[in-house]
């Protein structure tokens, strides 16, 4: 089967992919009880040969509750009346998520306030107590 391109260095052998397809839940009348057009993908991130280690931790991170224990990704579709339609839409799914997981986060950079920020908080703390203490009532 043919590769699934994730980036220009990354892709993904449709080996890898399992698809099962299962009776759609909720209302559809006559036709949801007899096709079974909901199409459940899986996908073992833990032994996946294609996917950097990086990405697989990203992966594991962004994909919370849809990663089992052993590391497999478990994505379902069933918005479409269509077996096809439903498997594109999961197909890219999948695909979203790990490129959103080959993004590398930058890493923050700690920084200081500058000694104006600083004034200008300051300044404005002593205006408003002013303001404050103006509304007291006198002391006799």
């Amino acid at each position: 089967m043919p590769a699934i391109p994730i980036t220009r260095s990354i892709a993904i052998d449709s080996d890898e992919i399992s698809e099962t397809f299962v009776r759609s839940t909720g209302a559809g009348g006559q036709h949801v009880n007899t096709t079974d057009s909901a199409v459940q993908l899986r996908f073992d991130v833990a032994s996946s040969p294609s996917l950097p280690e990086a990405v697989k931790h990203r992966l594991a991170a962004i994909a919370g509750r849809r990663m089992t224990a052993d590391g497999i990704l478990i994505l379902r579709s069933e918005g479409s009346r269509s077996q096809l339609m439903n498997r594109q839409e999961v197909t890219a799914r999948l695909v979203d998520l790990i490129r959103q997981a080959t993004i590398v986060p930058k890493n923050r950079k700690a920084t200081k306030p500058t000694k104006a920020s600083k004034t200008r908080r300051m300044d404005g703390k002593s205006k408003r107590g002013a303001v404050k203490s103006l509304r007291r009532k006198p002391v006799d």
